[in-house]
């Protein structure tokens, strides 16, 4: 009887006292993390992009680690995420993690609405209707507002109902930014 409870008890404990390398498989990590922002930034760091990864930018840059984010949305955008451009837009226009520059803002925006993207039009429109970070051409910025509202964007009809007046949709507080530089 002896015997029997020593050999269960030895069955038992082998686990805690087996090499800790036996336990890992050869071709990867055992229990790799899954859902945390370190997978993520690894992910994003090897250049493998996926909606998860690139949707997790929007939560980096809200908790305030806009570097983080930039790294995030600027290698979503690469790979064709328009989203992540709108998101490199905004966080160029507000010098978030980066130079405020509202040339490369608009540049991401523009790429955004040349793949379709709603947001990207709507935002490039408003750009070409100042003049805020492109040459201004009214004509143009309507006619991608047009786009936006058709592609039922309501901001976009809210504009264009208003008879594109952008302080229909921009704050008072934000009226310096677009006031001509000469």
């Amino acid at each position: 009887m002896l015997i029997r409870v020593t050999l269960f008890l030895s069955l038992l404990a082998a686990p805690a006292l087996a090499d800790p390398t036996s336990q890992t498989d050869p071709g990867g990590t055992l229990n790799p993390e899954e859902m945390s922002m370190a997978r993520v930034m690894e992910n994003i760091r090897r250049g493998q992009t996926d909606m998860s990864s690139c949707a997790a930018g929007y939560l980096i840059t809200k908790s305030g680690r806009h570097q983080m984010a930039r790294e995030v949305f600027e290698t979503c955008a690469d790979a064709g995420y328009t989203g992540a451009m709108t998101w490199m837009a905004q966080l160029d226009n507000n010098g978030l993690g980066g130079d405020y520059n509202p040339d490369a803002a608009t540049d991401w925006d523009r790429q955004a609405a040349a793949a379709g993207d709603p947001v990207g039009k709507f935002n490039y429109g408003l750009a070409l209707l100042r003049g805020y970070g492109t040459k201004q051409d009214q004509e143009k910025g309507r006619r991608l507002i047009d786009e936006a509202a058709e592609d039922n964007l309501p901001v976009a009809r809210r504009l264009r109902d208003a008879d594109y007046d952008p302080d229909e949709v921009t704050p008072d507080a934000d009226n310096w930014r677009y006031a001509p530089l000469f």
